[in-house]
């Protein structure tokens, strides 16, 4: 039975004068309404990437393949009426920056009640109304409509933009780095409005950020994204304090824990960046980052496999991969540390 969003084998790559630049690769997600997944991963991973596929909303050089499934309607064969009413009645997205994504020179209720208007959902006079009951769901008064984007505070703009979001009715919300840029009081308040929301109006949500803690505090299950594939995917609480991918052990761990003295003794990270999407290595994308790769791993990709209930990550030390191509066995965290490089 098909959830909200199912995403089945999706890939996206961009043409460019090199050639072929893959984004997304072959990316396999399903959310139902009412429920909160979290998407991780550092910049230039491919998460606004997917965030954009979605909808439909990338330039004419990215070529797509697979599924998108909304409510069982693939998104990628919607002709484009039917693709122009989907996006914010059935689907809307919050972009991060909120000040880049509002026009400037015009008052903010006027923006929210363009959708409504566009979406034939209601007159003039409905459209300001539903603006009013709007502001008030996001925690503004009704008058700030009157106000223009410099007059409200950053938290302020952020929640225009989830009022803006929520203006048809959407079932799905797609908010990617909803808290950039703002300060730890404003981006809490942000973040228990949206889960709020979520249960109020039986939502979908899905949230991208590359803070683990603060998907973990928000979302039901997690997801990380590297190099344009899912490797780890489960209950969010489980991935963030026991990750079974070394990438997703490397995000959480760079974040301290507050009475962890050897977290804030001997702050963990990882070093370099993600590789250019251009230029991918061979095999497992992360083994030349990866603390216990082994040789097999630079050679062959690994395949999402089960990880404990409820729970897949793509690494030779999960599960049957934990006996690899060169004749180790363990998990990897110790037992293979001489074949770790």
């Amino acid at each position: 039975m098909s959830g909200l969003l199912d995403v089945r084998n999706l890939s996206v790559t961009y043409g460019s004068g090199a050639g072929a630049v893959p984004a997304v690769r072959g990316v396999d997600l399903s959310l139902d309404a009412g429920t909160k997944l979290g998407l991780a991963g550092e910049s230039g991973c491919g998460k606004s990437t997917l965030a954009l596929a979605l909808l439909r909303l990338l330039p004419k050089s990215a070529r797509l393949s697979g599924e998108i499934l909304l409510d069982g309607e693939d998104v990628l064969t919607m002709k484009w009426g039917r693709l122009r009413a989907v996006r914010w009645a059935g689907a809307s997205i919050v972009f991060q920056g909120a000040m880049h994504s509002l026009n400037a020179v015009q008052r903010v209720g006027e923006q929210i009640a363009e959708p409504v208007l566009v979406h034939r959902q209601g007159t003039p006079a409905a459209a300001r109304k539903r603006v009013g009951e709007l502001l008030e769901q996001v925690g503004l008064p009704a008058s700030r409509a009157r106000a223009y984007p410099h007059e409200l505070s950053g938290g302020q703009r952020q929640r225009v933009m989830i009022a803006m979001a929520l203006a048809c009715g959407p079932r799905l919300v797609i908010a990617d780095e909803p808290t950039t840029a703002l300060d730890v009081m404003i981006q809490a308040q942000i973040l228990r409005l949206i889960e709020r929301l979520v249960s109020e109006q039986d939502l979908g949500l899905l949230m991208i950020s590359h803070d683990l803690a603060v998907l973990a505090d928000t979302c039901d299950r997690l997801a990380v994204m590297y190099a344009g594939r899912i490797v780890e995917e489960g209950p969010a609480q489980d991935v963030f304090g026991r990750a079974e991918h070394p990438y997703g052990r490397a995000l959480s761990s760079a974040f301290p824990r507050i009475g962890d003295p050897a977290a804030r003794l001997a702050p963990r990270g990882l070093p370099g960046d993600p590789p250019d999407p251009s230029a991918l290595p061979g095999g497992c994308s992360f083994h030349p980052r990866c603390p216990v790769s082994l040789d097999s791993c630079a050679r062959e990709d690994q395949p999402l496999r089960e990880a404990g209930p409820g729970r897949r990550a793509a690494c030779v030390h999960v599960g049957a991969g934990a006996a690899d191509g060169d004749g180790n066995t363990g998990d990897g965290r110790d037992a293979n540390e001489g074949a770790a490089r």
